[in-house]
């Protein structure tokens, strides 16, 4: 009996040491020619890819869509700027259109208040379908022309005997510019709209300034009808604004 309690204890001991054998094994552990080693951190769902791996996708793949998503902002950005600055652009435009209108009415405006003022003044006179006003000063050819020009006129052009022998009579023995000149070349007259001198009401001897007298005035004697006389421009003279489009 001693004999066979003896072997029992020995198989429970037998079964303990077992047992502490397979709790002491790391199954992360391998032995590889007696050393051990800790097997890799794998996942067997994913082909043997490591969790590092696995963060650096998911970080790469962030950073593709923060840029993609930067890029689409700055495009839209620079689309919205474009957009605005064009319309700036515009109106720039359109307020610097407005301004010139608004400078040339007032121009207009002017003009015709210094003709109406000219009316009551009894300067202003209607003849064959035009209509003419006669200065308060005397200017040089050149800016009397741009008076006229304010006015929506210009020097008058004589076109006929009726019209030369009318602006006579209004002028009252006054020297007056008309839109006559040779400015361009000696002795080719021409009228301030670019046709050339046709029929002409000189003075006795006239023109005969050459060179230095290329504008023309009327009224130069006491003949009504002959009585244009060549002077230099930058005499100083009344002068007679012609507006054929008044009606």
């Amino acid at each position: 009996m001693f004999q066979r309690s003896s072997d029992r204890v020995e198989m429970v001991v037998e079964i303990y040491e077992s047992a502490d054998s397979v709790r002491g094994h790391d199954h992360d552990t391998v032995k590889e020619g007696g050393d051990t080693k800790k097997a890799p951190d794998t996942d067997p769902n994913t082909g043997g890819e490591t969790a590092c791996s696995r963060c650096y996708r998911v970080t790469a793949v962030c950073v593709v869509l923060l840029c993609v998503l930067l890029l689409t902002a700055v495009t839209v950005l620079w689309i919205k700027f474009t957009t605005l600055n064009t319309e700036n652009n515009q109106l720039q435009t359109s307020y610097n259109n407005l301004t010139i209108e608004r400078d040339q009415l007032q121009k207009e405006r002017d003009g015709y208040l210094s003709t109406l003022d000219l009316c009551f003044k009894g300067k202003c006179f209607s003849f064959d379908y035009s209509f003419y006003c006669i200065s308060n000063g005397s200017r040089n050819q050149e800016a009397s022309r741009q008076d006229c020009r304010d006015k929506g006129a210009d020097l008058v052009i004589i076109n006929s005997k009726e019209e030369q022998e009318f602006i006579s009579k209004i002028l009252s023995s006054r020297k007056a510019w008309i839109g006559l000149n040779d400015r361009e070349r000696e002795d080719e007259w021409k009228w301030v709209d670019g046709t050339p001198l046709n029929t002409g009401f000189w003075g006795d001897g006239e023109p005969n300034g050459a060179a230095r007298e290329d504008c023309v005035v009327t009224g130069a004697n006491t003949d009504p009808v002959r009585s244009w006389a060549d002077y230099n421009c930058n005499r100083q003279f009344i002068w007679i604004c012609e507006k054929t489009d008044f009606i």
